[in-house]
């Protein structure tokens, strides 16, 4: 209903920008609908590129005779960077791919944004890891600084992902007989 300011009363609104309004919501539902596919397989192709990368790599490297441990810290990188962006490929298909839009987008952003900052989070440890392994052995202590701020940099992000989950979660109902307080 809208209000006539010069009638003083309450109109109903015409059908016409009703239905208009409704096609227009319709197609940037479509719209969304196709570039959310579109990213999602953009980003699979990334994954898979990514993980042929890998592979490649992994035997070049090993056919080539170079080092093994240092083949396979650098694979352990790559196949998590693949990972993420499998991940990514696969939350972007989830929540945006769907016709139906959810009426809470926090309960969606809930689900999907630990996850993805859960892979993220595993890449960064793994990195830092790494990266400490491979000052350790070519005796570079110099550098440790930047794994240290890898390392803390992924406990900022954990506390941020708790943050977030503790502030955006539903308060609980209380029943009391036929009564929801």
């Amino acid at each position: 209903m809208q209000f006539d300011v010069k009638a003083g009363r309450e109109t109903k609104p015409l059908e016409s920008d009703n239905k208009g309004l409704i096609e227009i919501e319709q197609f940037f539902s479509r719209v969304r609908v196709y570039f959310a596919r579109l990213f999602a397989l953009l980003f699979l192709g990334l994954a898979v590129a990514i993980l042929y990368s890998l592979f490649s790599t992994v035997v070049v490297g090993i056919l080539g005779g170079k080092d093994v441990m240092g083949i396979f810290l650098s694979s352990i990188n790559t196949g998590i960077i693949a990972l993420a962006v499998f991940e990514l490929a696969l939350v972007i298909n989830k929540e945006y791919s769907v016709e139906e839009h959810e009426e809470d987008a926090v309960d969606g952003l809930r689900r999907t944004v630990p996850r993805f900052i859960g892979t993220v989070c595993v890449a960064l440890s793994l990195e830092g890891l790494i990266m400490v392994i491979k000052y350790s052995q070519l005796e570079m202590a110099g550098n440790l600084y930047y794994p240290v701020a890898i390392i803390s940099s992924t406990a900022f992000l954990l506390i941020a992902l708790g943050l977030f989950i503790h502030l955006t979660k539903k308060p609980k109902q209380c029943v009391v007989g036929n009564k929801v307080d």
